[in-house]
């Protein structure tokens, strides 16, 4: 910009002064040089370079390319001190249980890939720029093999991906679209209004603009909307975030949509509406259980502890872990205990039943004694920190109160749970 050729040109002159042949020329120089940043000040910049020079007499540093942490890209516009500036976070957090990820590490490359299904069009894994990714096309339409049947994505939960955009394919736009469909049909289409809760729907040539649309479980059902993101040549990540009402979306890191209520999600896939092919890839697909916090005007200092047992009475987790058929805590159990416990020093009158839980694997005369230590076991930690151990009672469940369908690991895996009942 101007003002950084006008420090380049004067760094040139101090440094050439030395040279007694070429004085008389820098003099003249140097007055330009001088003459020019007059000019500048006039025109408005002078609080800028004041704010600069401040910078450099009080040694602070510069951002990475030698702009200051004032600079962002207001080089030659006026900056005044009641500029509004926006607060947009980059607050994602993945949730804390994977459900689905998919690395592609090894797939074999010409083939289809194996942790997904077709439901329409063609899709393939293929190596672009070293790096194994699927390739969908043919109006295809792609979504995770889970082998649970109808819906299964939680009330909270999040959603990434990488994507490839180009810059010099010269063939128009190209989308591909995330689909969070709204049915228990996983074997249509749900491109459509009335079977999505929500799209993102994205270029990957030759566009900055975006494409969101959602149902808000209103008469007013569907909304569709956008907003310009600046693409350049290369993979870019996608996030999203939803929690019980409430979505979130970013790209590479920046916030790009906040939506305060959106219809609950069943399942999600990705479609290309299009049949150009080498254009539509995607890779590191990654489904967890969890969300970005729910911004809550009454609550926002709630912990998950509080929030889940002033909503429901209950706080229940999967969270809290034991050694294959014992009652041994694994290490990482302990930061879901510490928060039980934070929230019983903060609440002292509060009981809690300890209930322990089990999938249906084993007999009930392996399961229910066993449930029953893993839930004293629980206890013994929580006195261990500090909690009242006459606040407590443990009780083991065995697998006689299942909350999902044992016959598929991931069900299984709800159902082994520890519940903190308020009594």
């Amino acid at each position: 910009m101007l003002m950084k050729r006008l420090i380049f040109m004067l760094v040139v002159v101090f440094a050439f002064a030395a040279n007694a042949d070429a004085q008389g020329w820098l003099g003249k120089l140097k007055d330009k040089a001088v003459d020019a940043a007059k000019r500048t000040v006039e025109n408005n910049v002078e609080r800028k370079i004041e704010r600069k020079v401040d910078d450099a007499m009080n040694g602070k540093s510069s951002k990475k390319g030698g702009k200051s942490s004032d600079d962002a890209d207001y080089d030659d516009a006026e900056v005044g001190d009641d500029d509004p500036s926006a607060a947009t976070t980059s607050d994602f957090k993945r949730g804390a249980v994977i459900m689905f990820q998919d690395d592609l590490e090894k797939e074999p490359v010409g083939e289809f890939p194996s942790k997904w299904d077709l439901i329409s069009g063609s899709a393939e894994v293929k190596t672009l720029g070293g790096k194994k990714a699927i390739e969908v096309t043919d109006d295809g339409y792609i979504t995770p093999l889970i082998e649970e049947q109808g819906a299964y994505l939680p009330e909270e939960f999040t959603i990434e991906y990488d994507f490839y955009y180009w810059n010099n394919k010269n063939v128009g736009l190209n989308d591909i679209k995330l689909v969070i469909a709204n049915t228990k049909n996983r074997s249509e289409r749900a491109d459509e209004p009335a079977r999505a809760a929500f799209i993102l729907q994205h270029p990957i040539e030759g566009s900055n603009s975006c494409v969101f649309r959602y149902n808000n479980g209103t008469w007013e059902y569907y909304k569709d909307t956008g907003f310009e993101h600046t693409f350049k040549q290369g993979w870019h990540h996608v996030a999203i975030s939803f929690n019980k009402r409430a979505l979130k979306a970013y790209i590479d890191g920046k916030r790009v949509v906040n939506l305060p209520r959106v219809q609950q999600g069943t399942w999600f896939g990705f479609q290309v509406p299009y049949d150009y092919h080498d254009l539509t890839f995607i890779r590191n697909v990654v489904l967890a259980k969890g969300a970005v916090a729910l911004y809550d005007r009454d609550a926002q200092s709630m912990t998950a502890v509080e929030k889940a047992i002033a909503e429901t009475g209950k706080f229940v987790t999967n969270n809290i872990l034991f050694e294959t058929g014992k009652a041994t805590l694994k290490p990482e159990s302990m930061t879901e205990i510490q928060k039980v416990a934070a929230y019983m020093k903060k609440n002292p009158s509060v009981r809690f039943e300890v209930q322990g839980h089990t999938d249906n694997q084993g007999s009930d005369a392996v399961n229910d004694p066993l449930s029953q230590q893993r839930a004293e076991a629980v206890v013994k930690a929580l006195e261990g920190l500090g909690c009242d151990g006459f606040n407590l009672r443990a009780v083991g469940k065995g697998s006689h109160e299942p909350v999902a369908d044992n016959k598929t690991e991931a069900g299984r895996a709800k159902n082994r749970r520890v519940e903190f009942i308020k009594k």
